[in-house]
């Protein structure tokens, strides 16, 4: 049985990065003051837990604590390419900076800063990562948990490892409140690829064209990456 869910809550940096018109282009918007966190531990935070925490911050409600799922596919790799090199200069790396360079280094910083006891889910799953991450948040509602926060972001891979980025791309991050539902809302179905497969466009990433799916009157998208299909469907 295929589980319905309905999305809320939404929270978005740049606040037009749903727009399909806009093709990711963050261009001069600030990065978020993140006033919520307390300030000796902000100026720990690189951009893109930045505007990881400010999303998370936007979307969270007044029935928080709630389960967090944060996924990215990178991370925050620009730290770990400084600590590389670092040790390739024969420099010693910052213990500090080691532990921030972690996947779930976000998702833990979130979790002391505020205080939540809620579990915290770090996924990250190549180009299925944002299937990955409502997956996780899926299990989570099928073990009974009410409601469930998604948290997605990314920044374009730096040198020397841009070369291997599938899609051209900005810092992004967006978030919003997963819970289950028995009419209308959203499903999530997976199968092996066919000769209707369709792949991503070269100028979104999956997680891009997922939030512009749900903000749009689209009634399906079809994901495909490797030998598997995700396909989205919007249900009256």
């Amino acid at each position: 049985m295929t589980m319905r869910f309905g999305v809320s809550h939404w929270a978005m940096w740049p606040e037009r990065l749903a727009e399909p018109a806009s093709p990711g282009a963050a261009g001069g918007d600030p990065l978020p003051a993140l006033a919520a966190m307390p300030a000796m531990m902000r100026r720990r935070v690189e951009p893109l837990g930045r505007i990881a925490l400010h999303a998370a911050y936007a979307s969270r409600g007044a029935d928080a604590p709630l389960p967090v799922v944060f996924a990215s596919r990178y991370g925050d790799v620009a730290r770990s390419i400084t600590l590389l090199r670092q040790l390739v200069g024969g420099e010693t790396p910052s213990p500090t900076a080691f532990s921030l360079s972690v996947h779930n280094a976000i998702g833990a910083l979130w979790s002391i800063a505020s205080g939540d006891t809620a579990p915290y889910t770090a996924i990250a799953a190549g180009d299925e990562t944002v299937e990955a991450a409502f997956i996780e948040a899926l299990g989570l509602l099928a073990d009974g948990t009410p409601a469930a926060m998604v948290v997605c972001y990314d920044e374009p891979l730096p040198p020397p490892y841009d070369i291997y980025a599938g899609h051209a791309d900005t810092a992004h991050a967006w978030a919003c409140r997963v819970a289950p539902i028995d009419e209308g809302g959203f499903s999530l179905t997976s199968r092996l690829a066919g000769t209707d497969a369709v792949a991503a466009p070269a100028d979104r990433v999956a997680d891009r064209r997922v939030l512009e799916f749900f903000h749009s009157d689209a009634e399906r998208l079809t994901h495909q990456a490797g030998a598997r299909v995700w396909e989205w469907r919007r249900h009256a």
